[in-house]
């Protein structure tokens, strides 16, 4: 009766780790994509429904000065599509052999840009990545750069409305581009616009002053996003406000957090700031020797949402007949780690490499990239380079894991008396205890060597679900046969037969989820029975159950996780295996895996029986 007992109590806690794995995390994940998609829906239909005539613009704001909130233009009164939004304003052309788009004349804005080396889907032939699009556009995401004045300053500055002049239609690697503007009462302002071969703007800014008086101006740029964009909802990685702010570090702000609070300001000297999803961002990146005051700030224009992040440089004076510049980068494009790394060293950003979200465990996982991505480069299959990788973890841990298996086949050995210790002093646990630890230490075993795989297991699996998960190198990276994407998860189900009936079994209610069981996990959930049933089952009725019941638990669990990530745990469980089975042989302990097989089926049997 106790057994039972024990073994209804297992399959109950089983069930509700089941249950609670959906409800808390499957669930509540569906529901933030439902509520993202139709809250980008709304927004995108008031962006373009209502003028933003009534944002502020530079010169009308409070003393020493400030960067202006981003507003939207042009003003429009109907919806438009993105095409029809970037035609709505004259051009300068972007071309460059990973972007494609153009820079705003009105406003000089940097607010059109695809990434033609990135589809939407695996597919080549889906639409390239919209990064940045204008306003008036749905899902506004622009970057500006200007000069600013204190208040009640007469001086007139630049602005979102100002009609630029351009010295050529297009921008690439080798042709700058240069915008002039007069502003008719003696300042001259001259942008300059160059761009490298992947992802990074420089931006020259500079003024002319011929008037007979000394101006004082302050330069800014700025990132700004219009509606709450979808995100991944994943609490492993940052999406949404970020920058390395001199001496205050690493800041990263959620969009919900930066829309409840109050703006954040710092003051820092070397560093960037900008918006990032998953595997894109933009970010501007002052002067790194010139002191500046950052700030993330959210407002309501218009019935939308908009987030920005801004920084404000130290004001520069101009003395008539003289001149003035301000130099600034804006980085808009894919998060390619060597490509950002690259950017550290060439320009001496701070730490611009955090702008790739590593973790708190960056010393395990930005290592572990590096290192699948130099195998990746010799093999070509970044699949394959996840299991090269396992089998070099397994030969540096192999001493470990050694003592461990070691002391595990030795515990299996003394197992018949153990049983007879328990047996003698059934009444009397302390003695019980007092008995086992004299055997233990007489025969040298640590009784919880068996659980150090595992630990060691955990850093190691949780680093290598993080480049996984945030690397856009490992985004549409195929294995074999049906997985074409190692980020994502297994796309087949046993409960379709793999493709082979017509149906989705994920668009059954409530229970749709858990049907979508591919055949990685399938068979990783196979290795890890098979690797549980190497040891002697446990005494007790209550471990048996667990043991028994968490391979099919982990099945279900990981069948959500990347690919990758299943690939790797079913491999990593086959090698423990073979490696748990020679240390066995070597210490003279019986292999009973087939014995433990046949006995679980004939546990069965008799059950029914």
């Amino acid at each position: 009766m106790s057994d039972n007992r024990n073994m209804i109590i297992a399959i109950a806690v089983s069930v509700a780790i089941l249950i609670g794995w959906q409800y808390f995390f499957g669930m509540p994940q569906a529901e933030r994509q439902r509520q993202a998609a139709e809250q980008q829906r709304i927004a995108a239909q008031q962006e373009a429904q209502k003028a933003e005539s009534t944002a502020p613009t530079p010169g009308t704001v409070p003393a020493p000065g400030a960067v202006p909130q981003a507003g939207a233009t042009p003003s429009v009164t109907r919806p438009l599509t993105r095409e029809q939004a970037v035609d709505a304003t004259p051009r300068a052309r972007i071309e460059t052999p990973r972007l494609k788009g153009s820079i705003s004349l009105k406003g000089g804005r940097v607010d059109d840009l695809l990434l033609t080396e990135y589809h939407e889907t695996v597919d080549p032939k889906s639409p390239n990545i919209v990064l940045l699009s204008p306003s008036g556009a749905p899902n506004p995401f622009y970057a500006e750069f200007g000069w600013t004045s204190v208040a009640g300053a007469t001086a007139k500055v630049p602005g979102p409305d100002t009609l630029w002049t351009s010295s050529s239609g297009t921008l690439t690697p080798q042709t700058p581009l240069v915008f002039t503007w007069d502003n008719g009462d003696g300042l001259v302002f001259r942008r300059t616009f160059t761009v490298d071969d992947h992802y990074m703007f420089a931006v020259k800014d500079e003024v002319d002053n011929k008037t007979s008086a000394p101006v004082t101006l302050y330069p800014y740029a700025l990132v700004s996003r219009h509606g709450v964009p979808q995100t991944a909802g994943f609490y492993i990685l940052h999406e949404g406000l970020i920058g390395v702010l001199g001496d205050n570090g690493l800041q990263e702000v959620t969009y919900a957090k930066v829309d409840k609070e109050k703006p954040q300001t710092f003051s820092a000297t070397g560093g960037w700031l900008g918006i990032t999803d998953k595997y894109w961002a933009a970010t501007v990146i002052p002067d790194q020797s010139v002191k500046f005051d950052a700030k993330f700030s959210s407002a309501m224009l218009g019935g939308t949402q908009t987030f920005q992040a801004d920084f404000l440089a130290a004001p520069k004076t101009v003395e008539p007949g003289g001149s003035i510049a301000a130099t600034s980068q804006l980085f808009a494009g894919a998060k390619v780690v060597q490509v950002v790394d690259g950017y550290q060293k060439t320009y001496g950003i701070d730490r611009f490499d955090l702008l790739i979200d590593w973790g708190w465990f960056y010393f395990i996982t930005k290592p572990l990239f590096l290192v699948l991505d130099w195998i990746y480069k010799l093999v070509g299959n970044f699949g394959v380079a996840i299991l090269i990788v396992t089998v070099i973890l397994k030969g540096i841990f192999f001493p470990l894991a050694n003592k461990s298996y070691a002391s595990m086949a030795k515990m299996k050995a003394v197992q018949p008396e153990l049983t007879a210790i328990r047996e003698r002093y059934a009444d009397d646990k302390a003695k019980q205890q007092q008995a086992m630890m004299e055997l233990y230490k007489k025969e040298k075993i640590n009784p919880v060597a068996g659980c150090l795989p595992i630990v060691i297991q955990i850093p190691v699996f949780f680093a290598l679900y993080k480049v996984l998960f945030v690397t856009i190198e490992m985004r549409h990276a195929p294995f074999f046969g049906w997985i074409r994407d190692l980020s994502a998860p297994d796309p087949t189900t046993i409960f379709n037969l793999f493709g082979l009936i017509p149906w989705d079994p994920g668009s059954v209610p409530v229970i749709g989820s858990y049907l979508l069981l591919g055949a990685w996990p399938i068979i990783m959930g196979v290795t890890m029975w098979v690797q549980m049933k190497l040891n002697p089952a446990p005494p007790d009725p209550t471990q048996q159950a667990i043991f028994n019941w968490m391979p099919i638990i982990f099945t279900f669990m990981l069948a959500h996780f990347a690919a990758g990530l299943v690939i790797y745990w079913a491999w990593n469980n086959t090698l423990s295996v073979a490696q748990q089975a020679l240390i066995m042989k070597r210490n003279g302990v019986k292999i009973e895996l087939w014995d433990n097989v046949k006995g679980a089926f004939k546990r069965k049997q008799s059950a029914k029986s």
